[in-house]
């Protein structure tokens, strides 16, 4: 039987030791907790707004003026989805239980087995 000797002055080194693994998750360039260093900001100009009090910046007896981007973009979105659900609703049907269908009808009409039905009865 081999000696157990080297087995446990092999564990009692691993064990004395505690080596620090990277956490790979979260490596630090993405940490920035307790940095010196401030984040860039971008733009042009400052992008804060003081708070007003009044909701959506509008005060109580004015009309609020729509900015220019805001008809494109209730127009664009809203008339996409409407396309859509159009487009939706006239799709195609292609799915496999409906080709099998099909194919199952018109192999029973070739056998003669169904009768077609464009075909009028005789009298």
């Amino acid at each position: 039987m081999p000696s157990l000797a080297p087995l446990r002055a092999a564990a009692r080194t691993s064990t004395a030791v505690a080596i620090r693994q990277p956490n790979l998750k979260f490596p630090l360039s993405f940490r920035r907790t307790f940095s010196q260093t401030k984040s860039a900001q971008s733009g042009h100009g400052p992008s804060y707004d003081p708070p007003s009090g009044w909701l959506f910046g509008v005060k109580p007896g004015e009309k609020y003026q729509k900015e220019g981007w805001e008809g494109v973009w209730y127009w664009g979105f809203y008339g996409s989805f409407a396309v859509a659900i159009i487009a939706y609703a006239f799709k195609p049907d292609t799915s496999i239980q409906t080709w099998a269908l099909e194919e199952a009808r018109r192999r029973l009409e070739a056998e003669g087995i169904l009768q077609d039905p464009d075909t009028k009865p005789r009298e």
